[in-house]
């Protein structure tokens, strides 16, 4: 005998409805079977990996837990519903640009809980971050690139408006309870400054906020490979110069370098660097050349890796300028070109992704670290060299694909 089914009046995605649904139907299968909203996804219909978040009356719930019949009269959203909100399309680019998806099958909800997160709560570094998305599952990505991307945006300080949310007891929503109405009074208070770099928000000195690094593709310049990168520190100019001028202070703050001895025209040290299992030691002599009045300082260098037998030369040349903060405060805009070259077995990778992701978190990693010095002399530093996830398949992923690009050749 099937169960008569009850009316029930609606708001998706701005449109009012009416329709019809059994008194046992869930949400997501309203959503896909009667409106025909398939970006709502269900996975393990237990309310537990968070395919199907939805927002209802502003707070995000999950679909596959919450009966339709039970939301009549309310406002839902599913994730069609913000192909027109500024915040979701700046969080969809980050995903984009940090590789947060794979078989995009948690993107939705991911999504939709990412955006509910930057409206609730601001500060927050990569472990709260992983905690407060532990709601959301995912198979393919190790979350990393979906941590990266909620990050950059928080260094962004962007957010959009939204209601105050009614609780209605329509499904639990994931993530501690937080007040969506504190976190607009706060977004309002601090509107984003415009600019192509992501500017950091001070914090105190336990939560710092992450320092957001822009890197550049790699580009050749004669027999040279170079690559850009830029970040904004909050602390003003004089005093990042006072720091990075000094090379044994520098040298502090760049994880895996080692100096044997640092005068103010010259440097000799060894640097580490471990590529998944592949680890090199280049030892070898660096020279100074600064230029006071622009706050700007070159590093030339060399050295040769005994293990590999390959070399390496090249140089860092970074640059200070200033850059506004909030409230009127003068903080700091860092420009590094760097520039190398490699010969021997390690040549391969001079201009593959793998230098790039290596570079890219040593930046993040240095400029963390440069911030953590200038607001707390005694902090605490990364110093071993890093291990980004993922390099060695990286590596081989790219070996494959010339593999296979010289088969279709022949």
């Amino acid at each position: 005998m099937t169960a008569a089914k009850h009316p029930l009046t609606l708001t998706v995605n701005g449109r009012t409805l009416t329709a019809e649904a059994p008194p046992r139907q869930h949400l997501a299968d309203f959503l896909r079977e009667t409106l025909l909203l398939t970006g709502t996804h269900i996975g393990c219909e237990h309310g537990v990996c968070g395919a199907c978040t939805v927002e209802i009356d502003g707070a995000i719930a999950r679909s596959c837990i919450t009966l339709a019949v039970a939301c009549d009269g309310a406002r839902v959203r599913s994730i069609e519903g913000f192909d027109d909100d500024p915040l979701m399309a700046r969080l969809r680019d980050a995903f984009r640009d940090a590789h947060a998806l794979q078989c995009g099958y948690c993107t939705p909800g991911m999504l939709i809980a990412a955006r509910d997160l930057l409206l609730r709560k601001s500060d927050l570094d990569r472990d709260a971050i992983r905690t407060e998305m532990s709601g959301n599952l995912c198979r393919c990505t190790g979350y990393a690139g979906i941590v990266q991307a909620i990050e950059t945006l928080i260094a962004e300080r962007r957010g959009v408006t939204l209601p105050e949310p009614q609780p209605n007891g329509l499904g639990p929503a994931p993530g501690p309870a937080a007040s969506h109405a504190a976190a607009t009074q706060r977004l309002e208070r601090q509107p984003p400054e415009p600019g192509p770099v992501p500017a950091p928000k001070p914090a105190s000195r336990k939560t710092r906020t992450a320092i957001a690094v822009v890197v550049s593709a790699i580009e050749t310049e004669g027999r040279n490979n170079l690559l850009r990168q830029t970040f904004v520190l909050p602390h003003p100019p004089q005093a990042v110069w006072s720091l990075m001028r000094d090379p044994a202070l520098l040298g502090q703050c760049l994880p895996g370098l080692v100096l044997e001895s640092a005068a103010d025209d010259r440097v000799e040290g060894h640097m580490l660097v471990q590529l998944g299992p592949l680890r090199a030691r280049f030892a070898g002599t660096g020279t100074i050349e600064r230029f006071e009045a622009e706050h700007r300082q070159i590093i030339r260098g060399r050295g040769s890796d005994r293990g590999s037998g390959s070399f390496a030369e090249g140089s860092i040349d970074y640059c200070l300028s200033a850059a506004p903060g909030a409230e009127g405060q003068a903080w700091t805009r860092v420009d590094v070109t760097m520039r190398y070259g490699l010969s021997g077995p390690l040549a391969q990778f001079g201009r593959s992704g793998l230098i790039r992701n290596l570079v890219a978190r040593l930046s993040e990693a240095f400029a963390q670290n440069l911030d953590a010095r200038l607001a707390a002399p005694e902090a605490a530093l990364t110093r071993a060299p890093l291990a980004p996830a993922g390099l060695l398949a990286a590596a081989l992923k790219e070996s494959l694909s010339r593999a296979l690009a010289r088969l279709r050749r022949r």
